[in-house]
């Protein structure tokens, strides 16, 4: 067992093909560090979550959360026992119910409408949100949420957090450690001023070239 899967963090030594992707890759993350995976379209970024979340078979390697083997040495747990969130990068909000109802939904869902809404307030407090609690879901230009606040709020949490993007500024704002992914393969790993200083590859170099999106 690995000292930062016993010690509630993420270790995962994925190979996985889907399409055109042939995956490979090591990863770990622990808690209060979050680690950014960037890369261009269709390095493997989308699988990589697959597989760690079950909806995508791992073809070899191994997945341990907190010292609990998820997928390996015969082991295939499937996504409901996994332990595994994943917040995607659309909105996916049930449009008939408020802002603090949809903020609850997952407490709702297993004690209650009371108890859903009691655990939404802290967030609708932390965030701001607290005059918008009654509305129905509000667009990004009301709702959007500051990378450097976010970027607390991960370090915060006590759960391994891996942020996939291909923004520059979400690597800079929110990620501890950065991988980038190409074709499939870790191509650079280490902080985004490491990676911003020696870039490895000429994609790295494009990006932290870029203007922060």
């Amino acid at each position: 067992m690995s000292p930062a899967a016993s010690a509630g963090g993420l270790l995962a030594h994925l190979e996985a093909h889907r399409g055109d992707v042939d995956l490979r890759l090591e990863l770990t993350a622990t808690p209060g560090r979050p680690v950014a995976l960037v890369g261009p379209n269709g390095a493997g970024k989308s699988t990589t979550l697959a597989v760690l979340a079950g909806t995508h078979r791992l073809a070899d390697g191994r997945i341990e959360l907190a010292g609990r083997v998820l997928a390996g040495d015969g082991v295939d747990l499937p996504p409901e026992r996994r332990g595994i969130g994943l917040v995607f990068q659309d909105y996916v909000l049930f449009p008939h119910l408020s802002v603090r109802d949809n903020i609850g939904f997952a407490v709702r869902v297993r004690t209650g409408r009371a108890a859903g809404r009691a655990a939404a307030e802290p967030w609708l407090e932390r965030f701001g949100f607290t005059a918008l609690a009654d509305r129905l879901p509000v667009d990004r230009r009301e709702g959007d949420v500051d990378l450097a606040e976010l970027g607390e709020l991960l370090r915060g949490l006590p759960i391994p957090t891996v942020v996939v993007t291909h923004s520059r500024a979400d690597v800079e704002a929110l990620g501890d450690e950065v991988l980038v992914l190409e074709a499939g393969t870790v191509t650079q790993h280490g902080t985004a001023a490491e990676l911003r200083a020696h870039p490895a590859t000429p994609y790295v170099a494009r990006l932290f070239a870029s203007t922060p999106e």
